[in-house]
């Protein structure tokens, strides 16, 4: 009879914790999800979306603050691993550069990603709600400002400049920035819903900046 030691027991027993919460997580984000883009947004209570799962509504609230935070928690995900990617990006590749390849392989895997907790269809139908939803499309300016100042220091700092002095990060951003959300919303309202048709039209609408933003050499 094999024996476990306490410390492979104490392991075990985490690991199963974690992957419980871990599912109970991506259960509440599918079934809201689901509700606000079938009935909409204002008019789902968070008490529908804990009954659906069977949990609590103080259980939903360990999981997430607010019907907002489960919104854009996709939105979010795809977001935070752009800013990774950047953030890993050779030193050597000018600003566009880094923001371009990193949003390429951002495309790479983020399909995967999305698909290993709910389907591409059901992101693009959420795309879709937070834009046509005044209370969410306020929000997702907002969240959209808070990234773009991120992104812009990010980008000073690859570049040793001060970007409350220098304007180039900001307008650099402003304009990659602005192409995202531009193809996020034409792709949110085609037929094609793959997250590579939205790589495709991602890469075809950055070729379009102006070639003197695109300049590497920044100094």
């Amino acid at each position: 009879m094999l024996l476990l030691s306490e410390s492979e027991v104490s392991a075990m027993t985490g690991g199963l914790r974690a992957r419980k919460k871990q599912r109970t997580r991506e259960s509440l984000l599918r079934v809201a999800l689901e509700l606000f883009t079938t009935q909409g947004y204002e008019r789902t209570t968070v008490d529908e979306i804990a009954d659906a799962v069977e949990v609590s509504q103080r259980t939903f609230f360990r999981y997430f603050a607010s019907k907002e935070e489960v919104a854009f928690a996709l939105v979010d995900m795809v977001e935070s691993q752009f800013v990774e990617a950047l953030r890993a990006r050779p030193a050597a590749e000018g600003p566009f550069e880094a923001m371009r390849n990193a949003v390429s392989s951002v495309w790479g895997s983020v399909g995967d990603t999305i698909e290993s907790v709910v389907t591409v269809e059901l992101y693009m139908r959420s795309y879709r709600m937070i834009e046509s939803t005044p209370v969410l499309l306020a929000a997702h300016l907002r969240r959209s400002s808070d990234l773009e100042d991120g992104v812009a220091r990010l980008i000073a700092d690859r570049e040793s400049l001060d970007v409350d002095a220098d304007p180039r990060p900001r307008v650099a951003v402003a304009a990659f920035t602005g192409v995202m959300r531009a193809t996020g919303r034409i792709w949110g309202r085609g037929e094609d819903c793959s997250v590579a048709g939205l790589g495709r039209m991602t890469e075809a609408y950055l070729d379009q900046l102006t070639p003197r933003l695109l300049r590497d050499d920044w100094h």
